[in-house]
């Protein structure tokens, strides 16, 4: 038993912690990928130059070629245009303020007809003009709209201040004439309608309760209250000089 203990190799051996495989990173292969794809890039550039150009290619770039260069004098119309007084490089025109360069020529490729692209251009040139209208005309509408709210609003408040101002006028004409005993008024007007009345009494009803709710809302009444009774200490002062009154 102790023999093929001994026999037995121990797993915690050099022979088995240091046989190990090499588990670096493929760096061979990396390398024959780089080079497949540099060769593949070189093909490419090589098929592109020996690639044999189509008819319109060549017949394109010849244009091209043609149209860079100026005319020499052995062209007829070039040599013609010398004999009546023309200059390379000069200015058309008797005062010399005309074209130098030649009118550039635009070689149709499509099958569309002739001014068709022009009028492409033109439709879109005033669909953009009426999407720019559009948009003006919308930014003015928003101005305007918010002007008029702001008049609304201001009307509002005036109406308001405005009522505000005859009720404290009415309530004072009528103790006035109830002081004097007087139980109808003189106009209707001079007095709060009997409903105005009701609602200015629960209205009263509301802040006095109110004011034993908050000592900061008490503050507030007491000082509505000086503007009121001011008020109508100046009402007062105009009905006592008023002969009429």
């Amino acid at each position: 038993m102790k023999l093929n203990m001994a026999e037995e190799e121990d797993y915690m051996s050099d022979s088995f912690i240091n046989v190990q495989e090499d588990i670096r990173p493929g760096l061979p292969m990396l390398r024959q990928i780089r080079e497949a794809r540099r060769k593949e890039e070189k093909q490419q550039e090589a098929n592109l130059k020996n690639r044999q150009k189509s008819l319109k290619e060549e017949e394109k770039e010849r244009r091209d070629t043609g149209l860079k260069n100026a005319l020499g004098c052995e062209n007829k119309g070039f040599a013609l245009l010398q004999k009546m007084g023309y200059k390379s490089g000069q200015a058309l025109g008797k005062s010399g303020d005309g074209i130098i360069e030649p009118i550039p020529l635009n070689v149709k490729t499509g099958k569309s007809g002739i001014g068709h692209e022009t009028l492409l251009k033109r439709k879109a040139e005033e669909k953009l003009e009426s999407y720019r209208r559009k948009i003006h005309m919308k930014n003015q509408d928003e101005e305007k709209a918010a002007v008029q709210f702001r008049m609304r609003l201001k009307n509002k408040q005036d109406e308001i201040k405005l009522e505000g101002d005859l009720k404290r006028s009415q309530r004072a004409c009528q103790q006035l004439d109830t002081q004097k005993n007087i139980q109808i008024p003189r106009e209707a007007w001079y007095w709060l309608k009997p409903e105005e009345e009701t609602e200015e009494e629960e209205e009263e009803k509301e802040e006095d309760e109110d004011e034993y709710s908050s000592e900061d809302l008490s503050n507030t009444n007491m000082k509505i209250w000086t503007v009121t009774i001011c008020d109508c200490i100046v009402m007062l002062v105009g009905l006592t000089e008023d002969p009429n009154r």
